[in-house]
């Protein structure tokens, strides 16, 4: 059962997510966080990872390490081992720090998915697969279409290599119907735009 601490949990991501939204959209970005907090919780994960997958970017997108600080403090080092474990980038660019290079961002993160515990896995896959289900339901809208690929900061094929990475790397470290879904969701995505 989900306590109090979820709960914390959900306002505390509501906060730090407030004014933002989904890319390209206008869609609150907690509907994002509620989407994969419930994918978690269908894959049998327990309240902590259920909390991090509310929390997973909110150190990634809104405060680096200080917030990492404020989510362990807050809600334990487990929660805040697994949103640092699931985040790809720690740097707060509010204050001028510069990431690292995508490409060399994503191949660090998927080496670091093969090694992660299982808890850091679930909580990354199911961000994953909310993303992908979001891309592929959005490229079939007649009004978005191809256009879908226009909201990220690289190319469609860039973004296709590195979903098609991860649901390898996933199907090979928790396989199952969970790592299935993603492997089809991105073969959909292939063959809907070749």
């Amino acid at each position: 059962m989900l306590s109090v601490r979820f709960e914390d949990a959900l306002v505390y991501a509501c906060q730090v997510h407030a004014a933002q939204r989904r890319k390209g959209t206008e869609i609150p970005y907690i509907s994002h966080l509620l989407a994969v907090a419930a994918t978690v919780i269908e894959m049998g994960g327990d309240e902590d990872l259920a909390i991090a997958a509310l929390l997973h970017d909110c150190a990634e997108d809104q405060g680096g390490r200080n917030r990492l600080k404020d989510i362990s403090q807050r809600f334990g080092n487990r929660v805040a081992a697994v949103v640092e474990s699931c985040s790809d980038s720690l740097v707060d660019t509010s204050s001028g720090e510069i990431k690292p290079d995508w490409r060399e961002r994503k191949q660090a993160y998927l080496h670091h998915l093969y090694a992660s515990s299982k808890d850091v896995q679930i909580v990354s896959l199911a961000d994953k697969l909310h993303n992908a289900r979001s891309i592929l339901r959005d490229r079939l809208k007649s009004e978005i279409g191809e256009a879908i690929w226009d909201r990220f900061n690289q190319p469609r094929e860039a973004t296709l290599w590195y979903y098609g990475a991860l649901a390898k790397c996933f199907f090979e470290v928790l396989p199952g119907i969970w790592a299935a879904e993603l492997a089809h969701l991105v073969d959909e995505l292939i063959v809907i735009d070749n």
